[in-house]
């Protein structure tokens, strides 16, 4: 039997060679390109390749955008919860990702982004961090530390004008949503860049006005139960709250499982956690940590 490589075997080995070197000189291309940009950082590159490998090897691209959503995030399920990542840099405004230590804004929004990434063909880190930037700064634009839509409400509203996600409103037991947000200009020495820079604090404020004059709509938390049947992996979540100031407190998504539960899947704060957890049972029995907790706001990925 000879044990010699086939010409055609040769061309072959050698022409998947070649396409995985291509792959990697791209992706670390990409990435140092990032690397060097002030402006932008990304962090894990391991846990980028290995969620692109199973996509490409599952054909996720396929899928639903909520269907695929669900499978990158039980793919980040148990990354360390770590919060302040954004705000690493108080001297400018930096797109950052760290698929190694999540908070629960940066797992739904880096799980969003991932799926839409893969939807349009994406394959590297700066691509992702196209999408993070669309999603995460008001209509898509990057500019100072204002213009990141910091309450999940500004970020619902803004998103969905950009076609992102739709709220959805009609879900039964709705009620009127009427944020009053504030937190943020009436105290500034808690955050580290309206602190180093006050004359952003205007800018702070006027971006509350503006979603105080919306009104969303939300679940209450006695009529959770009445929603959960329309709820599908993916949908997105937003825990309202009646701390002064502030409008949602936590957020995270919907995974429904193999039986039709749909349950509340976020990045855990919570000491006895602290990781990216998917907690047990429907939706309307997870949402009872706090006495703040009001209810809940969704929205559903679109489809691109």
């Amino acid at each position: 039997m000879d044990t010699k490589l086939s010409l055609y075997d040769r061309r072959k080995f050698l022409c998947r060679s070649i396409l995985s070197f291509c792959a990697l000189s791209s992706f670390s291309a990409n990435h140092a390109l990032a690397s060097k940009d002030p402006a932008q950082s990304f962090s894990g590159d391991d846990v980028f390749r290995r969620i692109m490998s199973t996509a490409k090897l599952e054909k996720w691209r396929a899928l639903p955008i909520g269907e695929l959503m669900g499978k990158i995030a039980r793919e980040l399920e148990g990354t360390p919860y770590v919060a302040g990542t954004l705000d690493r840099n108080s001297e400018i405004e930096t797109c950052s990702i760290d698929l190694t230590g999540l908070d629960c804004v940066t797992f739904f929004e880096t799980t969003l982004c991932f799926a839409r990434m893969l939807k349009k063909g994406g394959t590297t880190p700066s691509e992702l961090l196209n999408e993070v930037r669309f999603t995460r700064y008001r209509d898509g634009k990057q500019g100072d530390y204002s213009s990141r839509l910091h309450y999940t409400s500004d970020w619902l509203i803004d998103n969905q004008k950009k076609g992102v996600v739709k709220l959805l409103s009609d879900l039964p037991g709705a009620e009127p949503f009427l944020p009053k947000v504030g937190f943020m200009s009436e105290h500034p020495q808690s955050y580290k860049a309206l602190a180093a820079h006050p004359e952003l604090i205007a800018k702070i404020k006027n971006c509350e006005n503006s979603v105080n004059r919306h009104e969303l709509k939300y679940i209450p938390s006695d009529k959770l139960a009445l929603a959960e049947s329309l709820l599908s992996t993916g949908d997105i979540v937003g825990v309202c709250t009646n701390a002064p100031g502030l409008d949602i407190s936590h957020t995270g998504l919907i995974l429904r499982d193999s039986e039709g539960v749909p349950h509340f899947m976020d990045a855990s704060s919570n000491k006895q956690r602290l990781k990216v957890t998917i907690e047990m049972g429907p939706i309307s029995k997870s949402l009872n940590w706090s006495k703040s907790i009001t209810g809940a706001i969704f929205a559903r990925p679109q489809e691109i």
